[in-house]
């Protein structure tokens, strides 16, 4: 490989399959919170509670096929391509296993945990019935992100594309009959939403497994070969794997804490939140897709011995991402009731989430070398690190939504600043360990 592989037009090659197909994926929360923006205040603000509920769950998976897709990435930089097979059958089994244990978990403990933390008796209920039903989403959910795995690492993207097309267009078909009771269908409400994306998700595993058997060469990557699990790659999973697991729930976790607290100053802030949520999601979307494309080129560069492109590839990728975002930055900026007209016809709502919005997107300035920096850390293979400053960030992050939303009772958009300092945190750390250089040795 010579070291122009990874120029802008191969990055973007890369990403750009990864954007549309988060995109789609996160057009199946905005699916969900703008029916329920439709549907009532109450069920507005529950959707942001069980939709961050759900996420935190699902992040267990999602951390874990993080750590299989380091390893996977690191492999085909390598040439091995028939162990990827392995890598990949071993982390599936493993991430069934966690979802039935998940599902367990969830309706022995959800109803009790929510219950306590939760003031308003409505969200509560509505929460509630989302989980309830939502939670079997993990089975497809979890086989979904080690296929994702699969061709982030081997820089197959475009099916990514494919796939989040045929997932969103089923989730808004399906939400729409389930929601408002159509062709005969009973209406169900936010219990419909889940209903909707739960099929949705499913539909999503089987076109990734009729693609990969009729599109892809799975057998030079030895996919589909169903054998004991093994010690060994397990062994290797768990010690990359694990790592990227905890700080992925982490992370997400302190969305759900950050929601409780906002959940505590009253439901007219908790709508607020949840419209700024998904309009801040949208723009990680792009972030994540150029982050996450990052990921994985680190680690195919540190599999063909080529550490020191490391950095100036983020720099690349940055540059790239930044320039991407930036129309849009200025339109939501320019015409911010334009955007959030889309979650909710409630003049009021509308009104008080402006602010927040505002906030919400000038942080984006530090997120993006943030994230690109931070993600870059994995892809170098030393997950351990990376957990520990998303340890710190997370920290500082509680810190300061307790000190402001909890102790101060301040205004939601002050509260929305919560998030540079998360940011700043993880770009100092991870800009730092990559300028010391010691993690070029770094073998997995």
């Amino acid at each position: 490989m010579n070291t122009t592989e990874f120029s802008r037009r191969k990055i973007w090659t890369i990403t750009y399959p990864v954007l549309i197909s988060l995109l789609m994926e996160h057009l199946i929360g905005m699916t969900d919170t703008a029916f329920m923006g439709h549907v009532g205040e109450v069920e507005l603000g529950a959707s942001a509670i069980a939709g961050i509920y759900y996420m935190v769950l699902y992040m267990l998976g999602f951390g874990f096929s993080v750590g299989a897709e380091i390893l996977m990435g690191r492999r085909n930089g390598e040439g091995q391509y028939r162990s990827i097979g392995n890598i990949f059958f071993q982390g599936s089994a493993v991430l069934l296993l966690v979802a039935a244990a998940v599902i367990l978990l969830s309706y022995c403990v959800s109803p009790l945990l929510l219950r306590s933390l939760l003031s308003s008796p409505a969200v509560y209920e509505a929460t509630v019935s989302y989980i309830d039903l939502r939670i079997w989403g993990l089975f497809f959910s979890l086989i979904a992100c080690m296929f994702r795995a699969f061709y982030m690492a081997t820089t197959r993207t475009s099916i990514l594309t494919l796939n989040g097309l045929v997932m969103v267009l089923a989730n808004v078909a399906l939400n729409y009959l389930f929601v408002f009771g159509k062709l005969g269908l009973p209406a169900m409400g936010i219990a419909g939403a889940a209903i909707g994306s739960t099929a949705a998700e499913g539909i999503s595993v089987l076109f990734f497994l009729l693609y990969t058997r009729r599109r892809t060469d799975y057998k030079r990557y030895g996919l589909f070969r169903f054998t004991r699990l093994s010690g060994p790659i397990l062994k290797q999973l768990f010690r990359v794997s694990g790592w990227t697991t905890v700080q992925y729930f982490i992370s997400s976790a302190t969305w759900l804490f950050f929601f409780l607290a906002i959940e505590h100053l009253g439901e007219r802030p908790l709508a607020v939140s949840n419209i700024v949520r998904n309009v801040s999601a949208f723009f990680y979307m792009f972030v994540s897709a150029f982050a996450s494309s990052g990921t994985a080129i680190v680690s195919n560069l540190m599999g063909n011995g080529r550490p020191g492109e490391v950095v100036p590839v983020c720099y690349r990728i940055m540059r790239m991402c930044a320039a991407t975002i930036l129309p849009l930055f200025l339109l939501a900026m320019a015409l911010p009731q334009f955007v959030i007209r889309i979650f909710t016809d409630d003049p009021a709502v509308a009104a008080a989430a402006v602010p927040s919005m505002h906030v919400m997107l000038l942080i984006y300035a530090i997120n993006v070398p943030a994230y690109v920096f931070f993600l870059a850390v994995s892809g170098t293979g030393d997950t351990r690190r990376a957990f520990f400053m998303e340890l710190a960030a997370t920290t500082l992050y509680v810190l300061y939504i307790c000190l402001i939303a909890i102790r101060l009772r301040a205004d939601i958009a002050v509260c929305w600043t919560s998030d540079a300092v998360y940011a700043l945190v993880l770009l100092i750390l991870s800009y730092r360990y990559l300028k010391r250089g010691a993690w070029q040795t770094q073998r997995i």
